[in-house]
């Protein structure tokens, strides 16, 4: 285990105002600092009836067409919708309820649980680096949740109840899922299954809760920039039937439509890294709508903190030779907010021939 002083500084944003209060002070104008003249939007979108479906019943039953249809998905579209989960419809329903009761609180209450100079998880944003840096039309709760020695106390304890209590057993019960998709991966790639576990089994877990509110000019603005997730594996609930969710497939956007009682799943940097660029990490937005608020709580799952972060050496050959370098795991994450979100810049400065042939 790390000492804890080594893991109070990981990465931190700078303060920036509270976009739901905005949205109801000035609900005709959106101030300049979140129209994105720096991304071309609206780009051209591509539909599709949805993204690849994976049923874990039949995964957990040991259904080898299943387990294909996951390694495909995985390999084609670094994306997928999760069914028959197993993660219990009561701890849903709750979280679902508190976050949005979160929100709701008056400003001054979500104060009370700012992020502080330095440190993540709070109420706040993430990946602002700069002044005059362009800004999401977001606001983020962000909590690390796993291990509970990693928990930020001058957070985690003020959460109000029922809340803390509930992102627990959340936290909890998607740990236990993100095990047994993360054994599931290594059993299709033919990965050393241990080794998959050592690596992962006390694995570094955070949740991002976020609030998009309504925009009056939601074609100029952005939810989230485009990015890839810096970590393992993301699993994201979607709090209200609003879609937002976009990912790029073939030089174009794709919409995504949640299905009901479905987690959306997506592989990040730290997965394709692992898995020597078999499994990939896709960009991927969330863009917003002039009309209702969008809510959504995205699980991300590292790897363990102690750990080094490189391709699994049990797929690693003369014809598999290493596409990433290995680097500690703790200087990873440190890295990762250190910078602003940029596609996949992160991934790209992780790759062996980055310094003579950077991916686009």
């Amino acid at each position: 285990m790390m000492e804890r002083n080594n893991l109070a500084r990981l990465g931190g944003s700078l303060p920036v105002p509270s976009v739901q209060e905005l949205a109801k002070g000035s609900p005709g104008n959106v101030p300049l600092r979140y129209l994105r003249d720096d991304q071309q939007l609206p780009i051209m979108i591509k539909s599709y009836d949805n993204i690849p479906i994976i049923n874990m019943e039949s995964l957990s039953l040991g259904d080898e067409f299943e387990l294909k249809k996951l390694d495909s998905a995985c390999r084609e579209w670094g994306f997928f919708q999760l069914i028959n989960h197993g993660v219990s419809d009561s701890v849903i329903d709750k979280v679902k309820k508190d976050t949005q009761d979160f929100f709701n609180l008056p400003l001054e209450d979500k104060k009370k649980l700012k992020q502080m100079d330095g440190d993540m998880d709070g109420y706040g944003q993430a990946f602002v680096v700069s002044e005059d840096q362009k800004l999401d039309w977001a606001d983020m709760f962000f909590l690390t949740t796993n291990p509970p020695y990693l928990r930020k106390q001058h957070i985690f304890s003020h959460l109000p109840q029922p809340f803390r209590g509930t992102v627990e057993l959340y936290a909890d019960e998607l740990k236990i899922l993100a095990l047994k998709i993360i054994d599931f991966l290594a059993k299709a790639m033919s990965m050393d299954e241990e080794y998959i576990r050592e690596q992962f089994g006390e694995a570094m877990q955070s949740m991002r809760m976020n609030y998009y509110p309504p925009c009056p000019q939601p074609d100029k603005v952005i939810g989230l920039t485009p990015h890839s997730d810096a970590v393992a594996l993301t699993i994201l609930l979607q709090l209200n039937q609003m879609e937002g969710l976009q990912i790029k497939k073939d030089g174009m956007w794709i919409p995504i439509s949640p299905l009901l009682d479905a987690f959306i799943i997506n592989i990040g940097d730290i997965l394709e890294i692992v898995t020597n660029g078999a499994y990939r990490s896709i960009e991927h937005r969330a863009m917003v709508n002039s009309k209702k608020e969008r809510l959504s709580i995205a699980t991300f799952y590292n790897i363990k903190l102690d750990g080094q972060i490189g391709p699994a050496p049990s797929i690693i050959s003369a014809k598999n030779p290493a596409k990433f370098r290995s680097i500690g795991a703790a200087d990873y994450v440190r890295g990762l907010f250190a910078r602003k979100l940029d596609k996949k810049s992160y991934l790209d400065i992780m790759r062996i021939e980055n310094s003579e042939n950077p991916a686009s």
